[in-house]
């Protein structure tokens, strides 16, 4: 902060005109010069719960419970976040995520406390999303193709699905893709079927809905006709590997 000059006392012209009048003092011992003292500060008698316009004010815990999901790389649940942020239960860090939230909107912050994959995480408004995808590229190798968008939109639709289901609607087979998907935890394996050989069924993971943006499976858009998950294109989208 720049502070100005002290501005110079100039001396008037009318009191430059005057006579000097020599007045006799009697001597005196000459002291010391005493340094001058800054003016003391106004303090404000502010009310600590009175809020000053443009300010949002945070308290300890709803701090805490902010720092928490800035630096989770995963959706945390309200029990987790009580846990963190050491607070009475998940009802208590759950009215605070509501005031965080609504401190974010009205402070036209870049982030946003979302809903998502059982959880709750911090991240960038929409609208910034193509600056941000700019900003972190994410690398040629770790782009799903389109095969496998599309063998994970078969198993998101009808989990849980065998291989033979997936290929089957597919009409190619699909082993390559499915290895892609675990590695990436896309997917899972969910258990076996009584059928004959009892081959393993497929389903969605928790990265999934963290990837989509989803709270909850049940959030995919509805299908118009059965076999919409084959017909529709699927969205091109950057998949990072887990970490």
């Amino acid at each position: 902060m720049h502070r100005k000059p002290k501005l110079t006392r100039r001396l008037a012209g009318g009191l430059a005109a005057r006579p000097q009048l020599r007045i006799w003092t009697p001597p005196l011992a000459i002291q010391p010069r005493r340094p001058r003292r800054p003016p003391a500060r106004r303090r404000l008698n502010r009310d600590p719960e009175t809020k000053v316009p443009g300010e949002h004010c945070r308290s300890d815990e709803l701090a805490r419970i902010e720092a928490a999901l800035f630096v989770s790389r995963q959706p945390l649940s309200t029990r987790r976040l009580a846990k963190l942020a050491r607070l009475p239960d998940g009802t208590k860090a759950r009215a605070l995520l509501r005031d965080l939230r609504r401190l974010h909107d009205e402070s036209g912050a870049a982030f946003r406390v979302e809903q998502i994959a059982g959880g709750f995480q911090l991240l960038t408004r929409p609208a910034l999303g193509p600056w941000v995808r700019r900003l972190l590229a994410t690398p040629p190798e770790n782009r799903l193709s389109a095969a496998a968008l599309e063998t994970l939109a078969i198993v998101a639709y009808r989990q849980p699905v065998t291989r033979a289901e997936i290929e089957a609607i597919r009409g190619v087979g699909c082993e390559e893709m499915l290895r892609q998907l675990l590695e990436r935890d896309f997917v899972a394996i969910g258990g076996r079927t009584e059928d004959l050989g009892r081959p393993h069924v497929y389903q969605t993971t928790n990265r999934f809905l963290q990837a989509f943006g989803l709270a909850r499976i049940e959030d995919l858009p509805r299908l118009e006709s059965a076999g919409a998950a084959d017909a529709e294109p699927a969205p091109e989208i950057s998949a990072a590997p887990p970490g």
